[in-house]
């Protein structure tokens, strides 16, 4: 290998004793009954981190130094030996042992509005029907943990609400409830006026009028509006789940003060008290301009927190039953445009997973030595929404959707699971 600097792998060793004592450090501030509850569950549950916009996979899963697309960025080993990510990633670069990544990735869409959709629906049948998004899907097939707690969130920058399109044709009832910015729902709590005898009564009454409402309604509607007031009736047990500030500060810094790492904190303890589905969005990653600039600010900023995430849910356990799955939309060009940014790539572009199910410290397929195309076999999201109900033991060639009657496959009909990437 060259010895130009930027040729030159960091070198990040991992001993054994840093190993377990960053796994020690990770389990003094999760002791909690939140955790034991979830631990006693034992029930499969999701993390879906969704980079909107496109992270550039050449600047974090699949780095290309010294190559003509390759940028500024050197590469360091990884927990797992012979894999090596961006040296943006060293915190993620330690998890490696823990996750799967798919460096082969090759969709079709290069546009957010069809991209997006796309992804997420898995688009199993190519045909006109509005797909439900994947965490409707599980919220569907599996419904909520056996604390009642709403079965799909999403931890939104920005506004937050119930988004029933998220449901496509399963019904509103399946959609998403969105936080905005991680915060709980305005009025969450029952006013101090009221007690909770007058809760109890009024809660009847709108049970009554909703009995009423419904007889002359179409029957999801109806299951929708229900489902709100029951999800936000178990939320008001639960609001503790939003104050983040009452964690210890060690845990505040090891995820990061930002955005994204107080929305991951508050992710983990959704998932620690037995949320179904939890999605996280980080917005940014559009970066046709100064894309090596941004990525220098971001992709540590991600890094801190999901490789503070894995290493909290293998402390604890919570990793065997909880599947992570971290993606865009698409991965990012690589050649690098006018304005020193690289622009929408479905080609060939990198994922990763971790968690239940699913193989651990594995590669899979790869990218020619430019990162222009796959060089091995290409992988669809049809193939990876298999894999991911084939890891929540849901067996996605028999099970359905019933669309109004007509029975649907859950994930594309004409691909299969990524057998390399389960365990």
């Amino acid at each position: 290998m060259s010895s130009h600097p930027l040729c030159t792998p960091r070198d990040h060793a991992f001993s054994r004793r840093a190993f377990l004592g960053t796994a020690m450090g990770a389990l003094g501030g999760l002791a909690s009954p939140i955790f034991a509850a979830a631990m006693r569950q034992k029930e499969k549950q999701v993390l879906f981190v969704w980079l909107d916009g496109g992270i550039s996979q050449l600047e974090s899963w699949d780095p290309k130094p010294c190559t003509e697309f390759g940028g500024p960025f050197r590469t360091i080993p990884t927990s797992v030996p012979g894999i090596h990510f961006s040296e943006l990633m060293p915190r993620t670069a330690k998890q490696m042992h823990r996750l799967c990544v798919v460096r082969s990735m090759c969709t079709k869409d290069n546009a957010h509005s069809s991209g997006v959709e796309r992804i997420q629906r898995g688009d199993p049948a190519n045909r006109g029907v509005a797909y439900p998004y994947f965490g409707s899907g599980v919220a569907k097939l599996m419904g909520p943990t056996s604390t009642k707690l709403p079965p799909y969130v999403w931890i939104k920058p920005g506004s937050g609400g119930f988004k029933p399109e998220d449901a496509g044709f399963l019904g509103p009832k399946y959609g998403a409830l969105a936080f905005g910015d991680g915060k709980p729902p305005e009025n969450l709590l029952r006013h101090a006026a009221i007690s909770e005898d007058q809760d109890i009564a009024r809660n009847e009454l709108r049970n009554q009028l909703d009995r009423k409402y419904a007889a002359r309604r179409a029957p999801r509607s109806v299951e929708a509006n229900a489902s709100v007031f029951d999800m936000a009736t178990e939320l008001m047990k639960r609001a503790d789940i939003f104050d983040t500030s009452k964690l210890p500060a060690r845990d505040v810094e090891r995820y990061g003060r930002h955005d994204f790492g107080q929305h991951m904190l508050v992710a983990r303890r959704m998932l620690e008290s037995g949320v179904r589905f939890v999605k996280v969005t980080s917005y940014g990653w559009d970066t046709h301009g100064d894309n090596f600039n941004a990525h220098a600010g971001m992709v540590p900023k991600f890094d801190q927190a999901f490789g503070a995430m894995l290493e909290d849910l293998a402390a604890t356990g919570l990793l065997d039953h909880v599947l992570v799955i971290c993606l865009s939309e698409f991965g990012r060009t690589p050649r690098i445009n006018g304005h020193v940014g690289r622009d929408h790539w479905p080609e060939a572009w990198s994922l990763a997973m971790s968690g239940c199910g699913i193989q651990k410290g594995a590669v899979i397929g790869e990218t020619n030595d430019k990162g222009t195309f796959v060089k091995s076999q290409g992988q669809d999201i049809g193939a990876l929404v298999h894999t991911w109900y084939r890891a929540l033991g849901i067996d996605s060639q028999r099970v359905e959707f019933d669309n109004a009657g007509q029975p649907l496959p859950i994930a594309h009909g004409e691909m299969v699971a990524i057998k390399e990437a389960l365990l």
